[in-house]
């Protein structure tokens, strides 16, 4: 049932539902003076005056039947009695509020209209055949079912409109709401891949800059080796900057970088000893583990190392791999406490909140804190599933 306000019409919507409303009540008041011309009875000032004003009043209160629909509506029907010309502006009344389809609405305004027409007979005296007095309540029943029909299957139309239009409203709402979740997504994966890139070689860059900037004893061989250092770290932070703006232009013809795996953690320690980090590699590793598992074990091990440059200049930092298929792939970055002082690089505060979700998408957990000694560690539990289960059905 429909229970909304319908919204209101403009000039030429009115028009054409008038405009034929008021061409019936002419067919009919053009007919009642036929017919009293034919019975030879007076049409009297009533009929050429009083009818017309009564229904130009009818057709002038129809345009507000949408604000006030039960109102209009009984005021149109109740006045016809007393216009044959009005006849029109009845129908279009009882059409109007059969759109709403409310049963008691429809029902008082049907009643109104058939009990009208039985009283509008005092006003001119037409005379009907004899035993047609059942025609005179059956016609009028019919014309107002009629109207009833016409304006039920308007309103049903209208509602299935609304609602198509509710729906399509709501799914663009929802796809809206989905693509502005998937570049919230995007924006975070695109963060989280730059960090991860860019913050490990920056990190031994600033770290080598601080060497040279604190210890003024080095040989020139020694500051030769940390300028090719930053020479070095910059070229490769570019490079890998580069990587992910390639990736990030979206060009299909274009190959993916080699994406991080457990397989390449020996050279992210090998270019942190060359940066200058004294690092220890313990692996105990049996197996490959799959891609997600070896490429989120990467990345701990980077942010390890990258916590460890910016915090703890001059610590050892060991690193323990362990792990076989179908348990756990355990993690852990230890280092001790700083021995130098350097200019640190300002720090994010995202690296260990980027890193915790990724390890909680690959359904693992991690931990990290400071040790008793000064120090800090940094520890993983990634699952490692067998592939042997992972094949059977």
């Amino acid at each position: 049932m429909d229970t909304g306000v319908a919204p209101p019409l403009g000039w030429w919507q009115q028009t054409w539902r008038l405009v034929p409303a008021a061409a019936v009540g002419t067919a009919v008041w053009l007919s009642t003076g036929v017919l009293l011309r034919g019975q030879a009875a007076e049409t009297g000032p009533w009929f050429l005056t009083g009818d017309p004003l009564v229904a130009l009043g009818c057709l002038t209160a129809l345009l507000w039947r949408r604000r006030f629909p039960l109102a209009v509506a009984m005021t149109v029907v109740i006045a016809s009695t007393a216009s044959t010309l009005a006849t029109g502006a009845a129908l279009l009344a009882l059409g109007s509020i059969s759109t709403r389809r409310r049963p008691v609405e429809i029902g008082v305004v049907g009643l109104a209209f058939v009990t009208a027409s039985q009283f509008g007979g005092r006003f001119y005296p037409v005379q009907s055949p004899p035993g047609l007095l059942w025609f005179q309540f059956a016609l009028p029943a019919l014309v107002a079912g009629v109207a009833v029909a016409a304006g039920m299957a308007v309103g049903a139309r209208r509602a299935e409109v609304r609602s198509l239009r509710d729906r399509a409203e709501g799914a663009e709402r929802e796809q809206a709401a989905r693509a502005a979740q998937a570049r919230a997504l995007e924006r975070n994966r695109i963060a989280r891949e730059m960090h991860d890139v860019l913050a490990h070689r920056i990190s031994l860059v600033a770290m080598q800059a601080g060497v040279l900037d604190h210890r003024g004893d080095l040989t020139a061989e020694e500051n030769r080796v940390l300028v090719r250092g930053i020479a070095d770290g910059s070229h490769q932070a570019l490079e890998a900057l580069r990587d992910v703006l390639g990736v990030l232009r979206a060009d299909p013809g274009r190959p993916e970088p080699p994406q991080p795996s457990l397989e390449r953690i020996p050279e992210l320690v090998a270019d942190a000893r060359a940066s200058g980090l004294d690092v220890t590699l313990t692996s105990t590793v049996t197996g490959t583990p799959p891609d997600v598992v070896g490429r989120t074990c990467y990345r701990i091990v980077q942010e390890g190392l990258t916590n460890a440059a910016k915090h703890a200049p001059g610590a050892h930092v060991r690193i323990t791999l362990a792990g076989t298929p179908g348990g756990e792939l355990d993690v852990g970055v230890r280092n001790s406490p700083a021995t130098g002082k350097t200019a640190r690089p300002p720090a994010s505060g995202f690296g260990l909140l980027g890193l915790t979700e990724r390890i909680g998408l690959a359904g693992g957990e991690l931990d990290h804190h400071p040790t008793s000694d000064g120090g800090y560690v940094l520890t993983a539990r990634l699952p490692w599933p067998d592939p042997i289960d992972e094949k059977r059905p």
